[in-house]
């Protein structure tokens, strides 16, 4: 692992997003909460959050972050036949909270896809993205193409 040692406790956040892509069925399953396993975007915010507080367990050289808020958040675009996932981590660290954005966007897709694998088979998830970070040494961050 990196040495953070002499760098400063700094208030920490990370916002990240992920697409789902559905079929038009399966779509209106999530969006009528019809699915057999029950309701898919609260199983899929519950997983984000466990997560992100997981991070360090599953990502090899990834500092252990006490977190102090996590987000987890959707939209259905129901032109797209998408579920956008955004999730947000913060924390006050000697170390950012990107890896625990992105973990909790990856496994609430994962959630999603899950829910939903006996009604799609084909159902992608895309554009894992960080979208923004902020605080400590290295300074702020913005995506600026999205």
């Amino acid at each position: 692992m990196v040495d953070v040692s002499q760098k400063s406790v700094t208030r920490r956040s990370a916002t990240a997003t992920v697409t789902v892509r559905l079929n038009s069925e399966t779509f209106q399953l999530v969006t009528e909460n019809r699915v057999a396993k029950g309701d898919v975007l609260t199983v899929a915010k519950l997983a984000g959050i466990q997560a992100a507080k997981r991070t360090a367990e599953l990502i090899p050289l990834c500092h252990p972050v006490g977190l102090d808020h996590v987000e987890v958040a959707f939209e259905l675009d129901e032109a797209a036949g998408s579920v956008v996932i955004r999730a947000t981590a913060t924390c006050m660290a000697r170390t950012g909270v990107e890896m625990e954005a992105l973990t909790a966007c990856s496994v609430a897709a994962l959630a999603v896809y899950d829910m939903l694998k006996a009604a799609q088979r084909d159902i992608v998830i895309t554009d894992l993205t960080l979208l923004e970070k902020t605080g400590g040494r290295s300074g702020d961050y913005r995506r600026t193409d999205t």
